[in-house]
């Protein structure tokens, strides 16, 4: 089994721990329906606060209920276990899940973000890549911040064998660069505009291009089943992105509020995000097609998988043709 194929199923033994779409009613819908919500996907958090998929699907009798996911391995957690129908994560994470054997399917995209960086305490002499020989870097395995990291080494010609990654959640990543328990961090907003702006981080190490994009992802067999809910969740993320694009002070003050938060913090996060286009294209499966061979280096993905297909089964744009 490879780096991440444990992480990704651990959940799959916990059984159904918030309660997904579960049984059909009568009339073959849902009963429910779960979604994920995270600090590095704003529109999830307009989208909860403003309770747009509970109007839309009221008069059909669904319940939504939400759940917190803290990083892409924990919505890929969620999805497994079938304890979310739709979860957030970075693209080439959900890439990694689906090298795995995850029935999952990305349908839509929040963001275009620059979401990630390599981060130094204040007053560090890591001022490279290159500086990164023989330290301890903190990065959360199976998510973008973790891949970033593995392309940014790869780029740099650095081997992974040269660097110890540990591995913690991104707050815990966070706290453990501003106690000095690790020597750099691959960061992940808002927890990285906040140790910028908090604690004096410095971000020695930026390419937007190593960010693969935010997809919103669920199950195969979800898809199938209620084509008509994806459809109307996928309508709500719509509402909600267009709000944002077009309040991103009240967006920002939503991610502050929900993330407990300084605003200006939130407003940097927020910043580092392009709400313009949620339409798949061909510019994402290229995307994914350069993380994917970096992973398949890496061993992350097993060597003779074809990314190409791998990347084409994981993306399903049908849901946001009429986008467009």
């Amino acid at each position: 089994m490879n780096k991440v194929s444990t992480l990704l199923l651990t959940a799959a033994a916990v059984g159904v721990l918030a309660g997904c779409s579960g049984n059909a009613s009568a009339d073959g819908q849902p009963d429910k329906i779960t979604l994920d919500y995270a600090y590095y996907s704003p529109t999830s958090l307009v989208l909860k606060e403003q309770g747009l998929v509970e109007e839309a699907l009221e008069d059909e009798g669904i319940e939504v209920e939400w759940v917190l996911s803290q990083g892409s391995n924990k919505a890929l957690e969620f999805l497994n276990s079938s304890s979310v129908d739709f979860g957030s994560t970075a693209g080439a994470a959900a890439l990694i899940a689906k090298s795995n054997g995850s029935p999952v399917e990305s349908v839509y995209l929040y963001a275009k973000p620059e979401w990630t960086a390599l981060v130094a305490g204040e007053g560090s002499d890591i001022q490279s890549v290159e500086d990164l020989k023989g330290k301890k870097i903190a990065a959360t395995l199976g998510t973008d911040p973790y891949i970033f990291l593995l392309r940014a080494l790869e780029e740099a010609g650095v081997s992974s064998d040269e660097v110890e990654i540990v591995n913690l959640q991104h707050p815990d990543g966070a706290n453990a660069l501003s106690s000095g328990q690790v020597d750099a961090w691959a960061g992940l907003d808002p927890h990285m505009a906040r140790a910028e702006l908090d604690t004096g981080a410095e971000l020695f190490y930026r390419n937007p291009d190593f960010n693969t994009y935010g997809t919103l992802n669920v199950r195969s067999s979800f898809a199938e089943d209620y084509p008509e809910i994806v459809e109307e969740v996928i309508a709500q993320y719509e509402a909600a992105r267009e709000w944002t694009v077009a309040n991103p002070d009240e967006a920002a003050q939503i991610l502050a509020d929900e993330a407990e938060m300084n605003l200006e913090v939130a407003k940097a996060s927020l910043a580092r995000n392009d709400f313009s286009n949620p339409v798949i294209g061909a510019e994402h499966t290229e995307a994914l097609i350069a993380a994917g061979e970096v992973l398949r280096q890496e061993e992350v993905i097993d060597a003779d998988a074809d990314i190409e297909a791998l990347v084409e089964e994981l993306l399903n744009p049908s849901f946001t043709e009429n986008l467009e």
